[in-house]
């Protein structure tokens, strides 16, 4: 998949659904779940068991219909693991030069992670494809909307903290999207293989998405 189809898929569902700690046997039936509710990427933590199968599994069973990406990448060496293992997408929870520039050079979507203003911008000018705010929960909506009225220009995706009760708020704010972990695929759900209720999770922080943006469900 084209970094630019990635980068669309991102800002068009308004979210980024993150597989940590998963059950790596239910990776698929996770996935398939999200991707029914109309969920369009999905990222597996390096730091999760299996992540690399994972991965692969993930890739060769949904192909170009899911975006997959790599999340928690400390390193060039792990991204060029999850690279090998068709990631993508590279996101990162601090914001490393070099592996902006591994994933720009071959032409991969890179969202690595920043907090302060000057983190965010030097992100942005090194050729990150958004900005991962984090952790976003701290400081709510309005640090994101103080922060994009000099830096409008960079999309940002708040992560760590983002729930139902502030997701729309994180949208009004102006975040292009949303980086969601166990708000959205709760490792409990999906260990007891409850995937009817997490794709009504994912449902409801679609329509969040949209009424954020102020679109009708």
């Amino acid at each position: 998949m084209e970094r630019a189809e990635i980068i669309e898929r991102i800002k068009r569902s308004g979210l980024i659904a993150i597989l940590r700690h998963t059950e790596a046997k239910r990776a698929i039936e996770t996935a398939e779940a999200l991707r029914s509710a109309g969920v369009e990427v999905v990222e597996v933590t390096m730091n999760t068991a299996g992540a690399l199968d994972m991965l692969r599994a993930l890739r060769e069973h949904f192909g170009t219909s899911l975006a997959i990406g790599a999340g928690t990448v400390l390193s060039t060496e792990a991204a060029a693991q999850a690279v090998e293992a068709g990631a993508r997408l590279i996101v990162s929870p601090h914001f490393d030069e070099q592996i902006v520039h591994f994933a720009v050079e071959r032409e991969l979507a890179v969202v690595p992670g920043a907090f302060t203003p000057t983190e965010i911008f030097r992100a942005w000018m090194a050729g990150a494809s958004f900005v991962k705010v984090f952790p976003a929960g701290p400081v709510g909506p309005r640090y994101l909307r103080d922060v994009l009225a000099p830096l409008s220009q960079i999309p940002l995706i708040p992560t760590g903290g983002v729930n139902l009760d502030n997701a729309a708020e994180f949208i009004k704010a102006g975040a292009a999207a949303l980086g969601l972990g166990s708000a959205l695929v709760d490792p409990k759900l999906v260990a007891a293989g409850r995937f009817a209720e997490l794709n009504e999770t994912a449902r409801a922080f679609l329509a969040a998405v949209k009424s954020g943006r102020g679109i009708d469900r």
